[in-house]
């Protein structure tokens, strides 16, 4: 499956969107969160079910991972005009910018996002860090909130249990997968792995160096800071025999500025870079390799956004979908007898699935008790393959 950027996919992760009728993206209704001023909801406080009911996003909407954040809301806003067409409650959309990676701006959402009583559910935050560090705001709010892009391990141990889901695999999964394609598929022998000294990217580094030794494959490790622009001192400690450069990046910009560097520093080793790097828009360093969730382009409801979104499939966001489906599958469910709470809803989330024929996979979604998804199996892309191709790589359970 090809977008525009000529990216094949071949991906890591688990993934299903709520089923969404052919319908265009809509940013009707969408408010800014703290844009007014709301009084604080008490975690407790029941209320009256609406006709129009609200869900926030939170993620980056402006700053250096505004691309990716472009491509989660713009699919929050398609399954939501998708849902607004055939369903009842309608949604709105609330909006707060954490600017990743200002971890203080993702706090600042959730405490806006917590005192907002419009707000009944989140999709996000889309980092890690940010779902670590913001997540007792939310808690305190007696919100849900259910990210579509955040694998730390640790962030489904048990400690935010019945307040935070995601919709992906975490780095147990992803890291394993990703060194297991490294060596039986690529054959690799050396690996320079380089995280950009964050939650999200350490998780991810920590992983698949552990696999890789394991396997007898040289596994050197680095380390950068996320506002550096001038990788040549690192770029020189490469050796000649590395044949692989792992980035377990967020900022697509970076990583790209980093791959075009180490070309021209003559180095003939290749990137693999982390899900986190699936931005076809930024990242497009020809002959790399980035870890990403499945997605069937060939699915009605891909068919549809890429049709309203000039063809670009934006594969990244899609999980937000499906993180927006969760949510507002559990609320209409919440509303049943007329009145919602918070806690209600986030009862109603650990317990919706979305069915296998309603995923945009083919692959249903359900939430163990910790609020992790099950059985996310895993793939990988290729940036300029030849063609098209999915490896399953492995599955958690």
């Amino acid at each position: 499956m090809k977008n525009k950027a000529g990216i094949t996919l071949l991906v890591a992760a688990a993934l299903a969107v709520a089923a969404v009728a052919a319908a265009t993206a809509s940013t009707d209704g969408a408010g800014k969160a703290g844009a007014t001023s709301a009084p604080t909801a008490g975690a407790a406080a029941a209320a009256s079910c609406s006709r129009t009911m609200s869900i926030a996003y939170a993620g980056p909407i402006t700053g250096p991972a505004a691309s990716l954040g472009a491509q989660q809301l713009n699919w929050v806003k398609f399954a939501v005009a998708a849902w607004n067409k055939a369903a009842t409650p309608k949604f709105k959309i609330v909006q707060g910018d954490t600017q990743l990676p200002k971890v203080e701006e993702a706090i600042k959402v959730a405490k806006q996002l917590a005192s907002d009583k419009r707000v009944w559910g989140v999709v996000g935050p889309a980092g890690s860090q940010e779902v670590a560090d913001s997540a007792k705001s939310y808690k305190a709010g007696g919100l849900a909130f259910i990210s579509g892009s955040a694998t730390r391990t640790s962030l489904t141990n048990g400690k935010l249990r019945g307040y935070f889901f995601r919709v992906v695999p975490n780095d147990d999964v992803q890291g394993p997968s990703v060194g297991k394609y490294m060596v039986e598929t690529l054959k690799t022998k050396h690996v320079y792995i380089i995280d950009d000294q964050e939650t999200y990217s350490q998780g991810l580094a920590d992983t698949v160096q552990k696999y890789l030794k394991a396997k007898g494959v040289t596994a050197d490790r680095d380390s950068v800071s996320q506002s550096a622009s001038d990788f040549s001192s690192l770029i020189a400690k490469i050796s000649s025999d590395v044949t692989l450069v792992y980035l377990p990046w967020q900022l697509s910009a970076k990583a790209q500025l980093f791959g075009q560097q180490l070309k021209s520093a003559g180095k003939s080793a290749k990137l693999f870079g982390s899900d986190g790097l699936f931005d076809p828009s930024t990242f497009k360093i020809a002959g790399s390799y980035v870890s990403f969730f499945p997605v069937n382009a060939k699915a009605a409801q891909a068919v549809a956004y890429a049709k309203a979104h000039k063809g670009n499939g934006d594969f990244f966001g899609a999980p937000s979908s499906v993180a927006a489906g969760v949510m507002m599958k559990a609320i209409r469910a919440a509303c049943a007898d007329g009145k919602i709470t918070r806690a209600e809803v986030r009862r109603k989330v650990a317990a919706t699935t979305i069915p296998k024929a309603q995923s945009i996979l083919g692959f249903a979604i359900r939430f163990t008790r910790n609020g992790a998804t099950r059985r996310a199996s895993t793939c990988a892309a290729h940036l300029g393959g030849p063609h098209t191709f999915c490896e399953n790589l492995g599955a958690s359970r």
